[in-house]
């Protein structure tokens, strides 16, 4: 099935802290922050790129299982912007190498600091994913 290119889907992620979460995507190039009607909502942008937020102070990072993928056109681009800005590679939060997949993506790994895991990746052979 086709379908027409203005459909998008949005994760709605959790937050322990809303102006931390904002301030920590910030310092990644997504521009927005926290929704006008409520505090405890941000809405931010990179690009194409949309994620969203809700506050979730009770959250505990190491035991989190929200995340999302995000499908771009040139993910060594983006890991390069996010790598500007170090994070370690090991534990939360995180930034793992870009790699090769068997599946025919490359793609790399965000855990941000409440524990969302971001896969961040594009098609290497259009024919395969």
């Amino acid at each position: 099935m086709q379908t027409p290119p203005n459909d998008l889907a949005i994760p709605i992620l959790p937050s322990r802290s809303v102006p931390d979460t904002v301030a920590f995507y910030q310092r990644l190039g997504f521009e927005g922050g926290p929704h006008s009607f409520d505090a405890g909502y941000a809405i931010l942008r990179r690009g194409a790129l949309e994620l969203h937020f809700f506050a979730h102070p009770a959250l505990v990072p190491a035991e989190s299982w929200a995340g999302c993928y995000l499908r771009v056109q040139d993910v060594d681009s983006v890991y390069r912007a996010f790598a500007a800005h170090p994070l370690p590679g090991q534990g939360i939060p995180r930034l793992e190498a870009p790699q090769d997949k068997p599946w025919g993506l490359r793609e790399f790994a965000l855990v941000d600091p409440d524990g969302n895991l971001l896969r961040v990746g594009q098609v290497l052979n259009q024919g395969r994913a």
